[in-house]
């Protein structure tokens, strides 16, 4: 899923106190699992915003909702006339959200309330760690599933360095070494052999090779894929 933290409340508020009126927008699913921009974020948040105003004498109408997600077309129709009638629109999605959000309303001001942290996973309830980069070329098959882009401090792609020392990172000794990881892992499964291949030095253009990436599902295509990024 898709991690996100809220801004600073006072850099919510720098960006939000011009206006005179506001959306306080959540989206319910990856942002939503961590606590920090669903529905209920949301409206926390407005309250906040409203008390605020009130203690610095502003004048501002603050009204809170929030979709399933802000990354697709088919949810916004319902809400479509809300998101019109605010001055502007204060979106707890991660910025892909943000965006999407912006590109259907171009005469409306989208603002940020949270800063996109990482792609993780849910360790413990709060505890939300790091899995993924989107790196575009997944080595997960040679590794026994743990990614050593991500899980070494030094990304390094064939073993580890000279610092590892007793399963534990040089730079932070309670950090696991993520080849000591990866070595665990193959030992468990059998599959050391793995080891002795040579990773090849990763090809970044797979995910950036100019511009921002696009995948087509051509068996999903309608036909009308123009007109449904323009509708509300």
């Amino acid at each position: 899923m898709i991690v996100g933290k809220q801004k600073p409340f006072e850099q919510i508020w720098d960006m939000v106190k011009a206006y005179g009126s506001i959306l306080v927008f959540g989206c319910n699913t990856c942002v939503a699992v961590c606590h920090e921009g669903g529905n209920k974020e949301a409206q926390i948040l407005g309250s906040l915003l409203r008390l605020k105003a009130k203690q610095e004498g502003v004048t501002i109408e603050i009204q809170d909702g929030g979709i399933e997600r802000q990354c697709e077309h088919e949810y916004f129709k319902s809400v479509a006339e809300d998101i019109r009638k605010a001055d502007a629109v204060l979106s707890m999605a991660c910025g892909a959200g943000v965006q999407f959000l912006g590109e259907k309303f171009p005469e409306k001001t989208v603002l940020p309330a949270l800063n996109t942290t990482f792609i993780g996973v849910v360790d413990a309830p709060g505890v939300f760690s790091e899995r993924c980069m989107m790196c575009g070329d997944c080595i997960l098959h040679l590794t026994g599933g743990i990614c050593p882009i991500i899980r070494c401090s030094k990304s390094l792609m064939n073993g580890p360095c000279g610092g590892s020392n007793k399963g534990s990172c040089e730079i932070n000794s309670e950090v696991p070494c993520a080849w000591q990881l990866i070595y665990d892992r193959l030992e468990g499964q059998g599959r050391l052999d793995l080891l002795d291949a040579q990773i090849p030095v990763k090809n970044w253009s797979h995910s950036r090779d100019g511009g921002p990436r696009k995948q087509v599902r051509e068996d999903m295509k309608t036909g009308n894929e123009t007109a449904a990024g323009k509708a509300a």
